[in-house]
């Protein structure tokens, strides 16, 4: 199985939260963990707002950071998806960013993670595949 992780799961297993466990697994197990590009600049961002916001020192962010981007064993480059992910984006009304990601699932049949819920519940209704 590929998996395809967003900045959410990868934030939840590298902050040890409660569902760190179940994603890892996922990752653990997977022949691939896969994520669009895009993925570098939203986890960046969010532990620049970390040390923005809730005092993390820049030391701890950048561990942070670079542990989540060794999640990933390839990164697809957003210009490979844009196209169909707008697209999709227009029909289903749900943002490009997530779009990218739900564009990356269903071109490998592979498992999205996310603690999204929003995210969730549309891939649910565009038939790609989450875990629970």
């Amino acid at each position: 199985m590929i998996c395809v992780l967003d900045a959410s799961a990868a934030l939840e297993v590298v902050l040890h939260r409660k569902h760190a466990n179940q994603i890892e697994d996922h990752i653990l197990n997977a022949e691939q963990v896969i994520a669009p590009d895009l993925y570098v600049a939203e986890i960046t961002n969010t532990f620049w707002k970390y040390t923005e916001f809730s005092k993390l020192d820049e030391e701890a962010a950048e561990k942070g950071i670079d542990l989540a981007l060794e999640l990933i064993d390839h990164f697809e480059p957003a210009h490979t998806l844009f196209r169909e992910a707008f697209g999709l984006s227009c029909r289903i009304s749900h943002s490009v960013y997530d779009a990218l990601y739900f564009v990356l699932a269903r071109r490998n049949n592979a498992l999205l993670l996310t603690m999204d819920e929003k995210m969730k519940t549309m891939a649910g209704k565009i038939q790609v595949k989450t875990s629970r």
